[in-house]
């Protein structure tokens, strides 16, 4: 009867599932910034802090920089309203007030394209 007992409990042990030991999720936190969060804000640092500041909260809801390439900043634009709400705003000399702010990073022209956010 005890090695019947002995063998059961030896079994239980045995076939119990252990949990696993995750790892600290600090550092892959600190990876992801690295590799998203950081190398965009070094890229439209300066662009990007205008952006914030100059265009209406109503529109960078709907807009997102993408990318910068030669001195031309794309924007993608959720929505067909939203693109047309941002075009006018841009030709009514938003677009100035950014390329005479971001003379400095090299700011050229900014250009519209309708498609999905990233986040």
């Amino acid at each position: 009867m005890r090695d019947a007992l002995a063998d059961l409990a030896r079994q239980s042990r045995l076939k119990q599932a252990r949990p696993k030991q995750l790892g600290k999720l600090g550092a892959e936190c600190v990876s992801y910034f690295k590799q998203t969060i950081e190398k965009r804000h070094k890229k439209f640092g300066v662009i990007g802090q205008a952006w914030v500041e100059i265009v209406p909260r109503e529109l960078q809801s709907s807009a997102e920089l993408s990318t910068l390439s030669r001195g031309v900043l794309g924007v993608i634009v959720q929505g067909s309203s939203a693109w047309y709400l941002l075009k006018q705003a841009l030709l009514a000399g938003l677009e100035q007030q950014l390329m005479l702010r971001c003379r400095g990073a090299g700011l050229k022209k900014i250009t519209l394209k309708a498609g999905r956010l990233s986040s």
